[in-house]
């Protein structure tokens, strides 16, 4: 019985674990593979009154960028100019980006396998042991916690926010801070639109986060184990 239990525990902590990332992964997925998005934002932005480009040619070095960090393909900024150190950074992005793909899609079949392990177990056994909350309750609520004090921290000042991100994902490097003159690619990549896709990923959070509140309610409604 203690090793049914400990072994339930477990199942429950990865899956937990397994939902966080998949929920994060998920969300940072979003803005980085919806281009409409991006597009939305030149007009919404005013970008192309700001820089001087036409919209074809700021549509075109977004696509040749996001073709680079998403597909592989040779990286280029379309007809704007870009230095190495510009490159370099992106070369960095790219590995985010790749790693992000990873947690997602691991992450995601795990979770399937963990799913089909349960209900293997229930199965064999007829029973299993009661708890007060499905795990991807506990996913929601380190979510919200974790999630809150960004969101907070966001909104006082994005800026102080925007350097952490970068001093923790980038350490040591600072080839992120271009110089519009060599790296033209920034001036059609504004702060706001860098915080429009924070807000986004938290949308996509918040929305994950309460149909795992809602399912956990309705399973605690119908009593199952």
């Amino acid at each position: 019985m203690r090793q049914n239990r400990l072994c339930n525990a477990l199942l429950r902590f990865l899956t937990a674990v397994c939902a966080v990332l998949v929920t994060v992964s998920g969300a940072i997925a979003v803005p980085i593979l919806v281009r409409p998005f991006y597009y939305w934002q030149i007009g919404a932005l005013n970008i192309v009154e700001d820089t001087g480009y036409s919209e074809t040619i700021i549509r075109g070095a977004f696509d040749e960028v996001m073709d680079y960090l998403v597909f592989g393909a040779p990286f280029g900024t379309g007809e704007l100019a870009y230095s190495m150190d510009g490159q370099a950074h992106f070369a960095d992005c790219r590995g985010l980006f790749v790693f992000d793909f990873w947690v997602l899609g691991i992450g995601a079949a795990v979770l399937m396998a963990l799913y089909m392990i349960r209900l293997l177990r229930k199965k064999k056994r007829g029973a299993c042991v009661p708890v007060k909350h499905l795990p991807v309750f506990w996913s929601a609520v380190a979510m919200c916690s974790v999630f809150a004090v960004l969101a907070v921290w966001g909104a006082l000042d994005f800026d102080s926010l925007f350097v952490a991100f970068h001093a923790a994902f980038f350490p040591g490097k600072s080839n992120w801070i271009f110089d519009p003159r060599y790296d033209e690619i920034i001036n059609i990549l504004p702060q706001q639109f860098f915080l429009n896709c924070a807000v986004l990923i938290a949308v996509c959070i918040f929305l994950t986060v309460t149909v795992f509140f809602i399912a956990d309610a309705i399973w605690r409604k119908k009593k199952n184990c």
